[in-house]
This record gives C-alpha cells, structure tokens and sequence, in this order.
C-alpha cells in the first residue's frame, strides 16, 4: 500500500468560510510572450470564471507553461494584459497577485516540518501568529495531513510532499490556485490518488479558481471544467472536457486528447435540423454528429474513440466491416485491431469468452452520436 493510501480517511475537516469564499476569474486579453525573440504564447485569449478548473493541455513547447507564469508573474507579457478579478495585474510583482502556486517539484523547505513550511507564505506576509497556527491546521485538515504536522519533507512519501505544498498554497487563501504539473513527478499509483484527492479538493472548494497545466490528459479529463488545447503558442481548442473529448473541432485535438479513430470520408448531406452528417467511407454510408467548417461535397474527417465502437449495434447504428489485425487483452477490456478499407481501426470492448481470432471478418458498430464529423482541411493554427 503507498504510503499516500494512509491517510486517504484521515479527517478532513469541512473549510472554514473565509478559506470556501476564495475564487476570482482570470482573463488573457491578447497575450503575447516572447523569449529571445522568440514568440511563445501568440495572441492568447482565455476567460476563466471564479470557481472554474480549467486544465492547459498541448504538446512541449505549445505555451501552456508560459500562460501559467504569465498569470504568476514569473514572466512579463510583451503585449496583452492579464485581469485577476476586476484588476488589471499585468504590471505586479508576483508577491502582489494574491496567488497560491504548487510546481512538479513541491519545493519544500528541508530543513522545515510541515507546519513550518505551510506557515511560510503566511509569516512573510507578517500574519499574527495566532491567524498563522489556526489557518496551518485549517489547511492541513484540508489535505489530509493533520497527523504529519511536525514531519519533515524527508520522511513523507511523494505524494504526502505534494499535499503538503498544496496546503501551503491554500494557506494565503489565494484568489487563484496555479498548478503546473503537480503530479508529474510521482508514480502511477500515487498519481491516480492524488487525482482523487484534487477533485476531493475542489468539492470541499468549490468557489477556489484553478488554473491547471498537465501534459496528462487523463488528469485533465478527470479534473477540468473546461480543456484549453495550445499548439505552437496558440489557443487550438476550448470547451468543457466531455463535450471536447466526445466532439473535438480538430483532428489536432482529437488526437490529442485520448485516443481516436480518424477516418478519412467525403461529405455527402448535412441535416441542419438534427446537426448530423451523412458521409461515406470507402463503401459505407455513415451518419455522425456534424463539426465545423464541413463542407458538402468537400473531404473530411470522420472520428470515432475506440471505446465507442462495439460488437453488438441496434438497428440504426453505424457499421464498419473489416479484418481483425490483432487482439489484445488488457484485464477490463480488449483492444481490438481491425483493417477496414485500408484504415487501421481500433476498438476497445469489454472482455468476451470467445474473442474473435486474428484474419476473421468482424463488424463494429457504433451510434451516431458517439462520432463526429471534422472538416478535412489542415488545423486552424
């Protein structure tokens, strides 16, 4: 058992209003960043409501660290300005933000135990003592670590140090919680836990703003009110987790985030009515969820998650008939690898007794709504 699962019940005392109240909303106004010369946020423009978790996802290099130490004040804007609630704050020092920051490394002090270093932030502030020790156990109630006060970081697990530098964070009661790779650094265990953990968080907080960079798209699903996909600087995509995730706008952001089939197809009728469209697909007539930008006539995308398709269809599902390449078992599930009209199709479906065998035909069905139509031309950048 890690050593985080210990204290996973440990009392949790409900926050106390003024710690509840925290939360302001965040807005890039056309922020633009440049190291060097180098332009690594372009033209950036995201509003964040108070209370909202929104995850930063892309690629390395995509920006979406620089949005967050923009928001901190760790970098300047070389043109934009950057709201926390009704101020303009793209001209403070970080110190005058209001702001809680947790990095991938915790940064703990060493040589401080863990009411020390939740206090920190709050005596530099020149807190009196009595507002420091109430808030330090209001804050380690919080996360869990009431009965690790006098530890040191060196005799906490991973997953405990990060806890620990969440409830430093919280103890300024910041406007904004500022996340950049928090989890990034623990292990696959410890990782899931503390995803948990967040979201017990953020229901304890529910009026806490969150501002959360992850190169995990998993975290990002689990934890986000809405998903903001940066490419090479710039804003890719945006909207709430599940709807992105099902209905992606883009063929970057299908791929990006998770795992998705994206078959190539030729639009062939849009019903404006019920937001479908009808493509074909090498000899398939499919139906599908419309995106934006198709064009009748016009080639496209049409993109499906694996765990959509399944081997059982109703009567107006779609069909794709194909070729089993592979099959794999994976405990809970099976991944399935099918050849369909020269495409490589992947399904993932719950484990059978008898699964089909390598070379045999094999149907997969899938529903309308569960896939959707992208426009065939490159990616808006």
């Amino acid at each position: 058992m890690s050593a985080i699962a210990h204290v996973d019940g440990a009392a949790s005392a409900a926050p106390s209003t003024a710690l509840a109240e925290a939360g302001s909303s965040v807005a890039f106004d056309n922020v633009t960043v440049a190291y060097k010369g180098t332009v690594v946020l372009d033209s950036f423009n995201l509003d964040i409501s108070p209370g909202e978790i929104v995850a930063l996802i892309g690629p390395s290099g995509s920006g979406k660290t620089t949005a967050l130490r923009a928001v901190a004040g760790f970098v300047r804007p070389a043109s934009g300005r950057i709201r926390i609630g009704d101020e303009d704050v793209t001209d403070l020092p970080p110190y005058a933000r209001g702001l809680g920051v947790v990095v991938q490394h915790y940064a703990l002090f060493p040589h401080m135990r863990v009411t020390e270093n939740v206090a920190f932030g709050l005596r530099a502030q020149g807190a009196p003592r009595g507002l420091v020790a109430a808030r330090v156990e209001e804050c380690l109630a919080v996360v869990g670590m009431s009965k690790y006060a006098g530890r040191y970081p060196r005799e906490l697990s991973g997953g405990q140090q990060q806890r620990v530098a969440i409830a430093r964070a919280l103890a300024i009661r910041p406007r904004v919680l500022l996340l950049d790779e928090p989890l990034s650094a623990l292990d696959a265990q410890i990782r899931r836990n503390m995803v948990d953990e967040l979201a017990k968080l953020h229901r304890d907080l529910p009026t806490l703003t969150i501002l959360y960079v992850t190169h995990d798209q998993s975290e990002a699903l689990t934890l986000a009110d809405r998903i903001a996909i940066l490419r090479d600087g710039k804003l890719n995509a945006l909207g709430p987790s599940r709807g992105l995730y099902r209905h992606p706008p883009s063929r970057f952001a299908a791929e990006f985030l998770g795992r998705a089939n994206i078959l190539p197809a030729i639009a062939e009728r849009i019903d404006e009515r019920s937001g479908m469209t009808t493509v074909r697909f090498g000899e398939a007539q499919l139906i599908a969820r419309s995106g934006p930008r198709v064009v009748v006539g016009g080639p496209c995308l049409l993109c499906v998650r694996p765990h959509a398709l399944r081997l059982v269809g109703a009567e107006d599902d779609n069909r794709l008939i194909g070729k089993v390449e592979a099959v794999l078992w994976q405990g809970d599930s099976n991944h399935i690898t099918l050849h369909v009209g020269g495409e490589t199709v992947r399904l993932s479906v719950p484990p059978v007794a008898n699964p089909p065998k390598p070379q045999a035909q094999l149907a997969a069905y899938f529903a309308p709504g569960e896939a959707t139509v992208i426009a065939g031309e490159a990616d808006p950048v």
